[in-house]
């Protein structure tokens, strides 16, 4: 089979690939329709890394997919060959004590597509993932939803780990993927106000499309100081969404006392750095979220009752042999890209 893997720093090229095999008797075979190319995805083609993560060259990256059913294990009920499906990136070993836990996301033998030294990306013509990781589409659902269904379950499991949102004041910092996949279910809860921020003005517009009540550009304005203005009492919740310093330090300045900080993006460095006189003195909380947890139909029964509608959120689209454009697309911030969405077809 073909897949598009990873050559170098940010080098790309199609290559013959192994074609998975179902092994065993919970393993689902898919065909890949289509996979959104996420910012971790593009630390990898960048800069090789994101932390202790390495990648091994030729390394096919991707993980937030969706495609068709071709074979299934002796076992599997979920599914059936045919089937359009969402695909939940994660393979816990269900078993560890994090697991048994119920904290199958930091799970201490995670397997995760696209990452180096667990699993093979999602860019290639098939993977094979275990039942539980399949989620059926229905009719109402398009393979596009499929694919976003991982970035917004991120996001419902970052509100989830938050506060109770309803009449709270909200800053939302970096209005990327994930920025938005935040922003849709925290509309859905009736906040007080909502400030959101990003050096995109075509992001900010689509953030002023869902109703918040103010965006500013940090290249261009002061963004403290214009949402302090507008809430002298500060801010009760702020989730920083695109892994900057920069932001991290407006979170805790714009921030009430016994306020939280959610900490979503991933940064390229290795350290974060806060004050501790301020962050003592407000008893600011800090809540880091790794990916998601038992989000995922959630989030498909969100869209699928329209309760959120993120179709908007696909700026732009390639054809397979053209991922690499994509990626330089995302990684180089060009027009105004919200989500690149790759199409196997």
């Amino acid at each position: 089979m073909k897949a598009m893997v990873l050559t170098g720093i940010r080098q790309m090229e199609m290559r013959e690939w192994p074609e998975p095999m179902i092994i065993n008797d919970t393993d689902v075979k898919i065909k890949m329709k289509r996979l959104g190319v996420c910012g971790s995805d593009v630390h990898y083609y960048t800069t090789g890394r994101i932390g202790s993560q390495v990648v091994d060259y030729p390394f096919p990256v991707g993980h937030e997919g969706a495609g068709i059913v071709t074979e299934t294990g002796s076992k599997v009920t979920r599914v059936k060959p045919g089937d359009e499906i969402a695909i939940d990136p994660a393979m816990p070993c269900n078993n560890c004590e994090q697991c048994r836990a119920g904290r199958h996301h930091t799970c201490l033998n995670q397997k995760f597509l696209g990452c180096p030294g667990q699993a093979d990306g999602s860019l290639s013509g098939y993977i094979v993932m275990p039942e539980s990781s399949c989620f059926p589409l229905t009719k109402k659902l398009s393979l596009d939803h499929g694919a976003l269904s991982e970035p917004l379950s991120i996001g419902l499991y970052a509100l989830q780990q938050s506060i109770p949102i309803q009449g709270k004041r909200i800053g939302i910092l970096g209005m990327g993927p994930i920025g938005m996949s935040v922003l849709l279910p925290v509309m859905m809860n009736n906040p007080a106000s909502v400030y959101v921020t990003d050096k995109i003005d075509a992001r900010l517009r689509m953030a002023d499309e869902q109703g918040v009540t103010l965006t500013a550009n940090p290249d261009k304005e002061d963004i403290e100081k214009i949402i302090q203005d507008a809430e002298p009492n500060g801010l009760d919740v702020v989730f920083e969404c695109c892994g900057q310093q920069e932001a991290a330090d407006n979170a805790l300045n714009l921030l009430k006392p016994g306020g939280k900080l959610m900490i979503i993006g991933i940064p390229e460095f290795d350290r974060w750095t806060f004050s501790a006189d301020y962050m003592r003195r407000k008893e600011i909380c800090i809540q880091n979220v790794r990916r998601q947890l038992n989000c995922v139909q959630p989030v498909l029964d969100m869209i699928e009752n329209s309760s959120i509608r993120p179709d908007h959120m696909v700026t732009h689209r390639f054809p397979f042999s053209k991922t690499r454009e994509a990626f330089d697309m995302v990684a180089d911030y060009r027009d105004g890209v919200m989500k690149a969405m790759i199409d196997f077809d």
